[in-house]
């Protein structure tokens, strides 16, 4: 623990703490930075007697609205009630006078975050695929949720949402472009072409993995985090993104994203985890190679984003400098997915 973290001022947080809670903290703070994330900064922070979490974004350059506190705390704000297993949520504070950009503070949830071959070896084949299995049912359920109930109705724009998403990733790349990318922009290019016709609408993460989820002792699934790219729109995109993370990154070098999960260590192929979330919800999943394929540029995207900070030295935590070699993979498979070479 320390008192001295880059983009957590412990004695402003307490100060506001105290203005907005009045005897939330009971003690002097102290925190951590939380290993492992590539995008906004995540803290423990504690008063001895509890402990609680604090998000905001990274330090120094941000893109518009990819790192939007308000987004992650309404969500989880409006899920509290559901099926979907979320954190409480006690605070948004949106002056950047107290720590320099926007954050809040959720509860702090006990449990594992498989990220890691050493985690994920411990559980035996049938932990791992009944772990598999409970991924994608929290997924189908939060899917199935109807977003007006949870007072959502308004968190996105579902129509058009398909084509919006491959412009807006475009644009990102745009805003983080330092070097040449083979094949990229003609990724891009093939899935604006092939767009598919969305069959529903739904409440959609943006980022769903299982190292996004925390995991109790008996294997449920505890809290789903990181909603920041959470919105309304075709829930299969969260689907395409997922098959990214459990089998595309196979064989890679040096990989700094997802570890240990995946057919590689043991857990089930993505096609059964299609399968179940096709069983669950009635769903057609004829187009779910281009939304695979997105899923591949998407994750481009960030992570050429994340490597544009960490060569201007912006990024904190350990692991970033394999970032920028992930990228042309991703685009090769995002082409591949579409039956298309590099």
């Amino acid at each position: 623990m320390s008192d001295d973290l880059p983009g957590l001022d412990l004695t402003r947080l307490r100060e506001h703490l105290d203005r907005e809670l009045p005897g939330l903290v009971t003690g002097p703070l102290t925190g951590e930075l939380v290993q492992g994330g590539r995008s906004n900064l995540t803290y423990v922070v504690g008063d001895g007697a509890q402990r609680w979490v604090v998000r905001r974004p990274p330090l120094g350059h941000v893109l518009a609205t990819a790192h939007d506190m308000g987004r992650e705390h309404r969500v989880m704000s409006a899920l509290a009630d559901t099926s979907v297993p979320v954190p409480r949520t006690y605070l948004m504070c949106q002056d950047d006078a107290v720590l320099g950009a926007p954050f809040y503070v959720m509860e702090h949830v006990a449990g594992t975050v498989y990220r890691s071959p050493e985690l994920t070896e411990r559980l035996g084949t049938e932990q791992r695929r009944e772990l598999s299995m409970r991924l994608v049912d929290v997924l189908a359920d939060l899917h199935s949720l109807d977003p007006e109930q949870v007072g959502l109705g308004d968190f996105g724009r579902p129509d058009g949402f398909l084509e919006r998403q491959v412009r807006r990733w475009s644009k990102q790349l745009a805003a983080s472009r330092s070097r040449d990318l083979d094949g990229i922009d003609r990724l891009a290019e093939l899935l604006g072409a092939r767009i598919p016709a969305t069959r529903r609408t739904g409440i959609v993460h943006g980022d769903y993995r299982l190292d996004n989820v925390l995991v109790d002792d008996s294997l449920r699934i505890g809290a789903v985090l990181d909603w920041e790219m959470a919105t309304l729109g075709d829930p299969l995109t969260d689907l395409g993104l997922l098959a990214v993370y459990w089998e595309g990154l196979d064989g890679v070098e040096q990989n700094p994203i997802a570890k240990g999960i995946g057919p590689e260590y043991g857990f089930p192929p993505i096609s059964e985890l299609w399968q179940r979330y096709a069983e669950r919800g009635g769903t057609d999943l004829s187009d779910v190679e281009w939304y695979r394929a997105f899923g591949f540029f998407k994750l481009a995207v960030i992570s050429e984003g994340i490597h544009y900070r960490f060569t201007r030295g912006q990024t904190v935590g350990d692991g970033f400098e394999h970032i920028g070699a992930l990228v042309p993979h991703l685009v090769a498979q995002g082409l591949s997915a579409l039956d298309e070479e590099a």
